[in-house]
C-alpha cells in the first residue's frame, strides 16, 4: 500500500495524474487528505474537476499558525502509520502537510518519496523552502522536476541513486484538462476578450503582509488597468490584507478603480482559461509561473527570486519582485511585443506520471 498525500490547492494539481497512472498499474494506494484547504474554491472543487476520487482518509486540520498546522498533522499522521502501515508514503511539493506527513514517515520507518524534489528559490524566510529543504532530506527517492533540482540535490550531497528527473507533473493536469478550461470561456463571463485584458494573482507575505508594500502594488496595478483591464482573483489571505490595509472594502466585489477588477477565487478550469487568454499574467504564484511558460503566456513573477529557475531561462517568466518601475517596464516589453518568447520544457509533455510509477514500482521492488 502506497500513501498519498496532499491537502492544499498545488498538491490536487499534482495528485490527479499520479492517481490516474497508478490505478493504470495496478499498484494499490490511499489518499490521505491533511485538511489544510477545505473550502469549495480550494479543495472541493479539484476533486470534481480533476476526476480525483474521495480521500481514504481526512485529517481535518484545518487552517491556523505554521507550527500549530504542523503539529496537527504530525501528530494525526502518525496514528495513521501506526495503524495501516503503508511501504512508502508519497509527498508533493513544498506545503506544510508535505513536510509533516515526511517527518511522520521518516521516524517510523517508513519510506519517503518525494515529488517535485531539489527546487531552491535561496531564500529561508519563505516557509516554503524550509519544507522542501528539510522534505528532501528525508526522502528516499527524489522525483524531480527540472535539471536545477537534479544539480541542488548533488551539491547537497544526495546520492545519485535516490535521484530521478520526471519532469513537470503540473504539466500532466494542465494538459489533460485544457480542453474543457477553454470550453468555460471564463473572461467572456467577465465580458473580456482574448489578448485584452491581464491577468493577477497575489497571496505571499512579502507582497500582501506589508500595508505599505500591497498599497505600492495596488498603486502601480491601478496605473496599469487603465491602459489594459486587469481581472484579479483574490486570495481569501488577500482579501483579508487588503482590507486591513484599507484598500479595499471587506465585502469584495469589483474594485471602484475603472479596469481593475478584483472577484472571487476561481476554480482551476477557470484559472487555466483566464491565463491562457490573458495578455499577460502578473503573479507571485511558483504554479503559474509553470503554467504560463507551458501556455506560452508572458508572466511578471512579483518575487524577486524563484525554485523555478527553468521558467524565467527557458520560459515565459521574469522576476520584478513588487518593484513598480521594474513591473511598468516589463509590461511595456509586452506592450510594445518585445517581450521574449520562451520555449517547450523538455519532459513537461504531459508524460510525468508514468515516468513517476516507473521509478516508484522498480524503488518499491528493491
Amino acid at each position: 500500500m502506497i500513501h498519498l498525500i496532499a491537502g492544499a490547492r498545488p498538491n490536487f494539481v499534482k495528485l490527479a495524474p499520479l492517481v490516474r497512472a497508478l490505478s493504470a498499474s495496478h499498484l494499490p494506494f490511499e489518499i490521505v487528505h491533511t485538511g489544510q484547504h477545505y473550502d469549495e474554491a480550494l479543495s472541493g472543487s479539484f476533486f470534481r474537476v480533476l476526476d480525483i476520487p474521495a480521500p481514504n482518509l481526512n485529517l481535518e486540520v484545518g487552517s491556523g499558525p505554521q507550527g500549530a498546522q504542523t503539529a496537527r498533522i504530525l501528530e494525526r499522521y502518525e496514528e495513521v502509520l501506526l495503524a495501516r502501515r503503508p511501504k512508502a508514503v508519497v509527498v508533493f511539493g513544498d506545503v506544510t502537510g508535505t513536510l509533516a506527513c515526511a517527518l511522520a514517515a521518516a521516524k517510523l520507518l517508513v519510506s519517503v518519496v518525494h515529488v517535485e524534489a531539489g527546487l531552491r528559490s535561496f531564500d529561508r524566510s519563505m516557509p516554503e523552502e524550509i519544507n522542501r529543504i528539510v522534505t528532501d532530506s528525508l526522502s528516499d527517492l527524489l522525483l524531480v522536476s527540472e535539471p536545477a533540482g537534479v544539480a541542488n540535490l548533488t551539491r547537497e550531497g544526495v546520492s545519485p541513486e535516490k535521484i530521478k528527473l520526471v519532469g513537470n507533473i503540473m504539466i500532466d493536469s494542465l494538459k489533460h484538462v485544457l480542453p474543457q478550461a477553454l470550453d468555460q470561456r471564463t473572461h467572456e463571463g467577465l465580458g473580456l476578450r482574448a489578448g485584452e485584458y491581464a491577468l493577477l494573482t497575489m497571496h505571499r507575505p512579502s507582497n500582501v503582509d506589508s500595508p505599505e508594500s500591497l498599497s505600492r502594488l495596488m498603486g502601480v496595478f491601478t496605473e496599469i488597468a487603465r491602459d489594459l483591464p486587469i481581472v484579479f482573483p483574490v486570495h481569501p489571505r488577500t482579501r483579508a490584507r487588503l482590507a486591513a490595509a484599507g484598500v479595499e472594502p471587506s465585502g469584495g466585489g469589483a474594485s471602484s478603480s475603472a479596469g481593475l477588477r478584483l472577484i472571487d477565487s476561481v476554480d482551476y478550469l477557470g484559472s487555466l482559461c483566464l491565463q491562457k487568454n490573458a495578455r499577460i499574467v502578473f503573479t507571485d504564484s511558483g504554479g503559474m509561473q509553470e503554467e504560463t511558460t507551458t501556455l506560452g503566456v508572458p508572466c511578471i513573477t512579483l518575487r524577486d527570486c524563484t525554485e523555478r529557475p527553468i521558467t524565467v531561462e527557458q520560459g515565459t517568466s521574469t522576476l520584478v519582485g513588487n518593484d513598480p518601475a521594474k513591473i511598468r517596464r516589463a509590461y511595456a516589453e509586452v506592450v510594445a511585443g518585445k517581450y521574449r518568447s520562451g520555449s517547450a520544457i523538455p519532459m513537461w509533455d504531459g508524460q510525468a506520471a508514468p515516468r513517476i510509477v516507473e521509478h516508484l514500482s522498480k524503488f518499491l521492488k528493491s
